[in-house]
């Protein structure tokens, strides 16, 4: 038998080539505030100090709903949900900030750990914290207004980056801030996804109560394609919904190739799973992929039933399959699995050198993961090798997206001739207008 000095020396080699494969790369970690709560959660964050210590760009995001339903008994105030999501009035909002406060000091003093003959020892971690992260309200569903509950608009994806590449561990608390100045109180589920999403991480690390993915079964399951997690999460979802489980689908939906669940209860579950061929967790990884291409003939079908539902509600002007097979090479899309999920249209006025953006619509189930920033990219940059030097967009419903993507306020009088004679004084769109 070998003894526990050539067991460890073994190991140690095994994980070498997982620690060059690592170096370098962004992890988003996420686990909520029952993991915190954990009697072995010191273990977890002698393990995120490794992961720091060998190079891993580490965002850690975190949850807090025990903490908070402590601070809304303590107050006697009523919890309130709908469909699962708590309704934050200002009462809940005191203590959504307030657990969010004090986990956050907790989890900076944990990270500030270095005595002697500890995990720790020497670390040095710098953790940054901010508002990274930009919300809006969630508003009225079902009648039901959820005042100060929120959802994520966007993360300053570059502010972000530039802390990662400090060096530095970036915490951030589910909490966003509008423009106005407001809160919100979000999910701890859709940060993380947002965040992995803006940065391209490599991978999103979830902590739950269980090893990892469970079957109809019961059993462990190690590695899942996306599209078998998907089917195993509907199978299951009308029984007990999986927010942990749907978090990670999500996540791989918008880009993140890697997607682990491990549990907080077992120590050493991060090392295992990241340093080890067989991992202890479970992974999902995606099996599918996703294009930015000229369009063709046989998109038609496709773009049609894309921007039907917005032709219906009046926020495009209805195009005819006939019109969209005479102008279908104008088209640019998104192609995930063979399904359309995005697409634009570029319309050149040679004379005046400027183009027409027109038809930006992105599938409602594949929105909020810059697709739309994406694709305005790259219709840019075909803009610009066609010789144009400015675009411009005429736009009834998304006038302050086009702002963010450095696109300004202009005058009808600043169109082309041509389509100065066809703009439709009943739509009365706004013209917006940007340099190349």
């Amino acid at each position: 038998m070998p003894t526990e000095n050539q067991q460890y020396v073994s190991w140690f080699r095994r994980s070498s080539p997982y620690i060059n494969a690592h170096r370098g790369k962004t992890f988003v970690l996420m686990f909520g505030g029952d993991a915190i709560e954990d009697d072995g959660f010191a273990n977890i964050i002698h393990d995120i100090a490794l992961l720091n210590s060998l190079g891993i760009r580490l965002v850690l995001v975190h949850g807090s709903r025990p903490q908070i339903e402590q601070r809304v008994a303590l107050r006697q105030l009523e919890s309130r949900y709908h469909n699962g999501v708590r309704i934050t009035d200002q009462g809940a909002l005191e203590c959504v900030v307030d657990a969010a406060g004090s986990l956050r000091a907790q989890l900076e003093a944990l990270l500030s750990m270095g005595l002697p003959n500890s995990p720790m020892h020497l670390s040095h971690i710098r953790v940054i914290g901010g508002n990274f992260v930009i919300a809006r309200p969630l508003g009225v569903h079902d009648g039901v207004n959820f005042q100060h509950t929120g959802e994520v608009r966007r993360v300053q994806a570059d502010d972000l980056a530039h802390q990662l590449d400090l060096g530095n561990v970036v915490l951030i608390s589910p909490l966003g801030y509008s423009p106005t100045g407001e809160v919100f109180n979000l999910s701890m589920e859709d940060v993380a996804r947002q965040v992995a999403s803006a940065l391209d991480a490599d991978k999103l690390i979830a902590f739950g109560e269980r090893a990892g993915i469970l079957d109809e079964g019961g059993e462990l399951v190690r590695e899942l394609k996306l599209s078998e997690a998907s089917f195993l999460y509907e199978r299951q979802s009308a029984a007990n919904p999986d927010r942990l489980l749907q978090a990670l689908i999500h996540t791989c939906q918008a880009g993140v190739e890697r997607c682990h669940l491990v549990s907080y209860r077992e120590d050493g579950a991060l090392l295992k799973e990241l340093f080890s061929r067989d991992g202890c967790g479970s992974l999902i990884y995606q099996d599918s992929y996703e294009s930015i291409r000229s369009a063709s003939i046989d998109d038609v079908g496709g773009i049609l039933e894309l921007i039907e539902p917005l032709e219906d509600e009046g926020v495009l002007v209805r195009r005819s399959r006939e019109a969209l097979e005479t102008e279908i090479t104008r088209f640019t899309v998104i192609e995930r699995d063979g399904m359309i999920i995005a697409c634009a249209a570029l319309y050149p006025y040679a004379r005046e050198r400027m183009g027409e953006i027109a038809c930006v619509v992105s599938h409602p189930d594949y929105r909020g993961d810059n697709r739309g920033e994406r694709l305005l990219s790259h219709i840019e940059r075909e803009a610009g090798s066609q010789g144009l030097v400015s675009l411009f967009v005429l736009t009834t419903r998304t006038a302050h997206w086009f702002l963010e993507q450095g696109y300004a306020l202009c005058e009808q009088s600043d169109l082309p001739g041509e389509k100065q004679q066809l703009y439709n004084y009943q739509r009365n769109s706004q013209v917006f207008r940007k340099a190349l």
